[in-house]
Order: C-alpha cells, then structure tokens, then sequence
C-alpha cells in the first residue's frame, strides 16, 4: 500500500489515526467535510461529502487502500443516518471500485450486536441485532463491503469497533476496549495480508471480560497488546457513579443506544 486514503479524518479517531498511520503510509490522503483544525505542512486533505458521488469518486483517484471512518459516528436522525453512513458508504465502495482500489477497511461498529446480552459471549457468526438506526446503517455497510469483495474483487476488513481509547472508563468499556496501536494493527491487516477476501473481526484489545470471541482475528494473525483488566480497579470504581440503566446495563449495546427510543418488552426480550 503506498497511497491510502483515511476518511473521517477530523474526527475523534480519525485525528489519533492520523499520526499513527502517517509512519507507516507516507503517502496518506486525508478527507472529511472540514479539514482538521491542526493539520500539518506534511499532511494531504481533500475535501469531500461522502452523500456526493462525484466527489467521492474523485478523493479516490490514485489511492490504493481506504480506511474507510467516515459518516455520522452516533445515533441520529433517519435522514441524517442514511446520507453519512447508507448512501455515503455505497458511493465509497462504488468509487473503489471504479478507481481500481484494492483494499478497504472498514470502520463498522459494536452496535451491530447491540441487543445482545453481556452474559452471552458471542462470535462473528451471531446474529446481527443493531441497537439504533447508526447500528443498523454500519450492519449495511458490512453488506456492502461483501457484496464488493466477492462480486468485484476488493479485499474488504469490516472492523466491528468497540470503544476506541487510550484505557477503558467504566465496566462496560473493560469488555469491548480497543487500545489504538491495536486498531492500527487491524488496519495493517485490512491494507496488507496477503490474499484477503472478506472477513469480519471484532475490535477489541485483550480483554479478560470480552463479550466477544475474537478468535478468527487472532486466526488471522492479529496480535492485540493492550489488556484492560490492568485499567479494572479504577473503571470500576468509576461504573459506582454512573447512574443505574436496567435496559443499557443488560445489552451489550449499552446506554443510551439500547435504551434511548425503547418501547419493547423489556422481559420478554431476556428470555
């Protein structure tokens, strides 16, 4: 990969991938609707609106490998969710492959299997239950990415994130955290093993009280670094002065993306 376009660059993970992946792809395109507010002589932003194909199309000239962020990154309105995340992931993918891109990775979430138990632990073979409309927009684009890889030869990474951080804040951070050098490790293995068609993987760190079974990343050669249980003593303390959420605390999901707009019935979705 010599040429590889990061979009969502001005955002929360975006900007702390940006020093992290400048060392290892010189050749780094920086995109987003604004350009980062501390962005470097050294660094390279175009401007681009994921909604408007023309402009995707042409962000996308010459590069290599995307690392696809970008879009809307929380719960949001319906329109709002399906032009960021539903019409702007087609029209990356479809500007891949239109340019010849070889590799996307892309940014999907742990609200894919939102609903969830924490007392299940569960594999990339579950069955997907977004927790919002954002859950449900990033479950389309795991759709898209293998639609594209077995129809039209890209390789594809679909990244289920789970909380990107420098250590977990609370309990439910200790299950899904995701240290950043062990995101750009999965990156690396989006952009650059050899033979890669489709897979999915969970993007979490070590973490002693996983809810997810993250053996197929390891089978494919993922080795995280980062280990939340040393973070423990203190996220727990901290969970003490959160306030109580029957619905957000029983989901993996968590509060507010599995309790915010919830009208089910509560006890018959834990049977």
């Amino acid at each position: 990969m010599k040429r590889v376009l990061l979009t969502g660059a001005s955002g929360g993970v975006g900007t702390r991938l940006r020093s992290l992946l400048k060392p290892l792809y010189p050749e780094l395109i920086l995109s987003d609707l604004k350009a980062p507010a501390d962005l470097s002589a050294d660094e390279t932003f175009i401007a681009a609106d994921l909604a408007d194909a023309a402009a995707v199309e042409k962000v996308c000239q010459g590069v290599d490998g995307i690392v696809h962020l970008g879009g809307y990154s929380v719960e949001g309105p319906w329109e709002t969710i399906l032009q960021s995340n539903i019409v702007g992931c087609y029209n990356l993918f479809e500007a891949a492959r239109r340019q010849g891109v070889k590799r996307v990775v892309f940014a999907s979430s742990n609200h894919v299997m939102g609903f969830h138990p924490r007392s299940k632990k569960i594999g990339i073979e579950a069955v997907p239950k977004p927790d919002t409309r954002y859950g449900l927009s990033k479950l389309f684009g795991e759709g898209v990415g293998a639609l594209y890889a077995h129809k039209h030869g890209l390789g594809v990474l679909s990244i289920r994130i789970g909380n990107f951080g420098d250590k977990p804040i609370d309990a439910r951070r200790l299950a899904i955290w995701l240290k950043p050098s062990d995101l750009v490790s999965l990156i690396r293995l989006g952009l650059e093993k050899p033979g890669l068609v489709y897979e999915v993987v969970y993007g979490m760190s070590d973490n002693q009280r996983a809810w997810w079974d993250n053996s197929h990343a390891l089978s494919l050669g993922y080795k995280p670094e980062g280990q939340s249980e040393v973070f423990a003593p203190e996220a727990l303390e901290a969970q003490k002065k959160l306030p109580p959420d029957a619905i957000g605390d029983y989901f993996q999901g968590g509060s507010p993306f599995c309790s915010q707009e919830f009208d089910a019935d509560f006890e018959r979705l834990k049977k």
